[in-house]
């Protein structure tokens, strides 16, 4: 016992090591954007959409579980593989597409920066400034193996969020009833809603970061099974703390019959009603949420478009070795920090427009992995099964019909 005991603490403190790029990437998408569709979700119609959360978490394990394997068998981020399988065109078209998504993204996440702290009377003037720098300088004077802690670090505010849901006491009787009961209502409210919290959860950039980050942390086929379990976790975890911002604001909100359009709003109408804990931990998790957004996005871009266009790129590098890569990071913190820094400005319509032009990507991004995936020529012996095709394919089909009724319903709004 006494020889065994150190080994299965040395086995933990590497698996410990291993985690990170999951939990990570999930988090990041539970930014701003992601935390105003939750909880407008809540707030509209209570615990109806929490089946569906449930069901495309086990999408979103799957997903990521490929990005991993391509990671660690390849050795290759998934913008490069795309440009080897597919060629420059559509390499070209996948990058502009996804940049002016993420631009998009990262001007929500930077106004969610400035909410959050307004809440805590902060000026936008103060906080925008002070946070790009300490963004900025995080990532291109790191290390990747430091970068990760400090992302880390910020996940520990998404515990606000199920703190806050305890301080509120739901009905979890009816809350775990209303997960296993498939919910439908057949109007126009209902299917956007339900289409913008999918398309919340799986993301674009997503799958790009991921992994990236697994290569750029320099993961290898032996640490597949831990890479796995780190995504499998994250996963969950991610959608974990979507199904507390539903119940949050579905518990409260939704009963008293007030209706939200932004994460701020939301923090500020669950004062009156929960408390001024729930309000201080929402808006908490809020600006946690919107700095690791705002960090991992731009980081995001910087990985896919380097990698496409065969651009040095990682943290590990200095500004020198890698121009393009700190070049692209830079530059779309400054557009971030600057457009939310203009007197009077509304990105309502902005972030909208984006987040269609990311719903668009996203089966087409899925589909190119998938194909790769199942190349053995690339994956050898660690091609997808049936079982994992089948999942992987379903969510294509359905995420492209949820953005088709997302486009075609303003047709029929008038009728």
């Amino acid at each position: 016992m006494k020889k065994t005991l150190p080994n299965r603490l040395k086995k933990i403190l590497f698996i410990i090591t291993i985690i990170g790029p999951g939990l990570i990437t999930v988090n990041a998408g539970n930014d701003a954007g992601g935390i105003t569709t939750y909880a407008s979700v809540g707030a509209s119609y209570g615990y109806k959409m929490l089946w569906g959360l449930l069901l495309i978490t086990f999408s979103l394990a799957v997903i990521q579980e490929m990005n991993a394997r391509m990671a660690v068998v390849t050795g290759k981020g998934l913008s490069d593989l795309i440009r080897e399988k597919f060629g420059v065109k559509l390499t070209l078209f996948a990058m502009t597409i996804l940049l002016i998504a993420n631009i998009g993204v990262v001007l929500g996440d930077f106004a969610g920066i400035a909410a959050s702290l307004e809440l805590f009377n902060i000026s936008k003037y103060i906080s925008i400034p002070a946070v790009s720098i300490m963004i900025w300088f995080l990532v291109t004077k790191g290390s990747y193996k430091k970068v990760e802690k400090i992302f880390l670090l910020f996940t520990f505010l998404f515990f606000s969020y199920i703190i806050s849901a305890f301080i509120i006491k739901p009905d979890w009787g009816i809350v775990f009833k209303a997960m296993v009961t498939p919910t439908i209502e057949l109007n126009t409210g209902f299917l956007l809603t339900f289409i913008g919290m999918i398309g919340t959860t799986i993301t674009p950039y997503m799958q790009f970061y991921l992994q990236s980050s697994i290569v750029d942390k320099k993961l290898s086929i032996s640490d597949y099974k831990y890479e796995k379990l780190d995504v499998y976790l994250g996963a969950f975890w991610g959608d974990a703390v979507s199904f507390f911002i539903i119940v949050c604001t579905a518990a409260t909100l939704y009963n008293t019959g007030i209706t939200i359009n932004s994460a701020e709003q939301a923090a500020q109408a669950l004062r009156p009603i929960a408390g001024q804990s729930a309000f201080i931990l929402f808006g908490a998790g809020l600006f946690g949420a919107s700095v690791l957004a705002a960090a991992v996005i731009p980081l995001s871009t910087a990985y896919a478009v380097c990698e496409a266009f065969g651009w040095e790129s990682g943290v590990d590098n200095n500004y020198k070795d890698a121009p393009a890569f700190f070049g692209i990071y830079t530059g779309i913190i400054i557009l971030g920090a600057v457009f939310i820094l203009i007197p009077g400005i509304s990105l309502i319509k902005i972030i909208l427009v984006t987040q269609r032009i990311a719903g668009i990507l996203s089966p087409v991004i899925l589909t190119f992995m998938i194909i790769l995936i199942n190349d053995k020529n690339i994956m050898g012996k660690y091609i997808n099964n049936k079982t994992q095709n089948i999942i992987s394919w379903f969510t294509v089909i359905f995420i492209i019909t949820l953005s088709v009724i997302l486009f075609i319903s303003p047709l029929f709004s008038n009728f």
